[in-house]
């Protein structure tokens, strides 16, 4: 199949507030994924691993560690005609608000696709985890005349809430479209799917935010129609006048848009068969000169290490432990997403601040048990310290922690003095 001429937008998202405080400092893009990933990272390398390199990021709130990771992250060769260019919220003379919506956002910033040759647009969000070949995706496009496609995953009833809800006939094209159905509805919005999926209760089909548009039909559409979502108002108006494809996606595919769902991703890739592959197709990052890790006297199980640890905790299990992390003697980490140091501490003034304890060294200090959590970056957690989520605890959020359905989730920079307990 012939390569197509494709520009793609990776939406960077808004205030994040349902994966508070994980985006309290940064957006949702630039969350830690994985240990030593962001968020963003799994769309721009679908993007490259799909052979498309022309790519623009929209950044609006809280961009500044975004910007600052794409641009250590994506450069290309001087002679490739390939970029990862960020576009901010900016004051023109055509508008001075912040976007107000995922139409808005891609309608105020067409202007820079000009100079850029391609025949088809490709919307992607900038918080979801998935592996996708986005030419499978152009060439269903292509091959069955679609002005507009959009990605779609079979879900249960109970999430089908969450997304915007599509019919399809025989021919793919999409028919009916809702976003957001209260409960009630539901039942008028099932769809016919393979009968394995059936089985699984997995009958709606929800938009994945992923859609594929045509030269010229992405503008005419965002001139003739001044709504800000496309998922709301662009995409039910577009069904009556275009041809608007589904593209099934079967694999696996998730939104990251709460902390349990957050969590769940990352420790499910402590998993044997994981769902999410990383050891398949390449996820790019940002290059770091970091040492291998040191590991001393601690028993690992289900464990994912990254980059430049130190490591001589007693035991890590079911967890996901990221770059430059370091975790004393005798602690005890279960269940937890520990996201890892933004730098190293000075080997004297580490020696230093275990003598004192005011404050304590950046990491995990000595004989703590910290189980069902997630550690943003650079906490200073002393000795003796115990952390235990789960059920019991309520909903809360307090100055150096929040817990979200039973997950504790530190701070990024909080500080846990010695002999703290969270939970127990």
């Amino acid at each position: 199949m012939a390569q197509h001429k494709v520009v793609s937008i990776v939406l960077g998202g808004g205030r994040g507030t349902r994966l508070y405080p994980l985006t309290d400092q940064r957006s949702k893009p630039a969350v830690p994924i994985a240990g030593k990933y962001r968020l963003v990272d799994i769309p721009i390398s679908n993007c490259l691993n799909s052979g498309y390199n022309k790519i623009f990021v929209l950044t609006q709130y809280n961009s500044a560690s975004l910007n600052k990771h794409i641009k250590n992250s994506y450069n290309f060769s001087i002679f490739s005609k390939g970029f990862v260019d960020i576009l901010a919220a900016e004051q023109t003379n055509d508008g001075d608000k912040w976007f107000e919506g995922t139409a808005d956002a891609v309608r105020r910033t067409q202007k820079n696709l000009i100079n850029v040759d391609y025949d088809y647009v490709l919307i992607l969000s900038g918080d979801q985890l998935y592996q996708m070949d986005y030419s499978d995706l152009v060439d269903f496009h292509v091959q069955n005349g679609g002005e507009i496609t959009i990605g779609t995953i079979p879900v249960v009833a109970k999430e089908a809430s969450s997304f915007g809800i599509l019919k399809s006939n025989e021919a793919n094209e999409v028919v009916s479209f809702i976003e957001k159905p209260v409960k009630d509805l539901l039942p008028d919005w099932t769809s016919d799917v393979p009968p394995d999926l059936e089985r699984q209760g997995r009958n709606y089909l929800a938009s994945m935010g992923i859609y594929v548009f045509s030269k010229g039909v992405m503008r005419r559409l965002l001139s003739e129609n001044p709504g800000m979502d496309f998922g709301k108002e662009i995409i039910p108006e577009a069904i009556e006048n275009c041809k608007v494809l589904s593209y099934q996606f079967d694999s696996y595919w998730t939104d990251i848009g709460t902390i349990p769902s957050f969590f769940e991703a990352n420790i499910g890739l402590t998993d044997d068969i994981p769902s999410f592959n990383l050891f398949g197709e390449t996820v790019y990052t940002r290059a770091r000169m970091l040492p291998p890790s040191k590991i001393s006297g601690s028993t690992l199980n289900s464990a994912i290490i990254a980059d430049g640890c130190i490591l001589m905790a007693d035991k890590i299990e079911r967890s996901v432990v990221g770059i430059r992390s370091r975790v004393g003697k005798g602690s005890v980490i279960k269940y937890t997403y520990m996201m890892g140091t933004d730098y190293y501490e000075d080997l004297n003034e580490v020696v230093e601040l275990t003598s004192s304890q005011q404050p304590p060294p950046i990491g995990v200090g000595e004989r703590c048990y910290i189980e069902t959590a997630i550690l943003d970056k650079n906490c200073r957690i002393g000795n003796d310290v115990r952390i235990k989520g789960g059920k019991h605890l309520e909903d809360g959020d307090f100055e150096h922690y929040t817990v979200v359905e039973g997950i504790v989730v530190v701070k990024k920079n909080a500080v846990i003095p010695n002999g703290t307990t969270i939970g127990c």
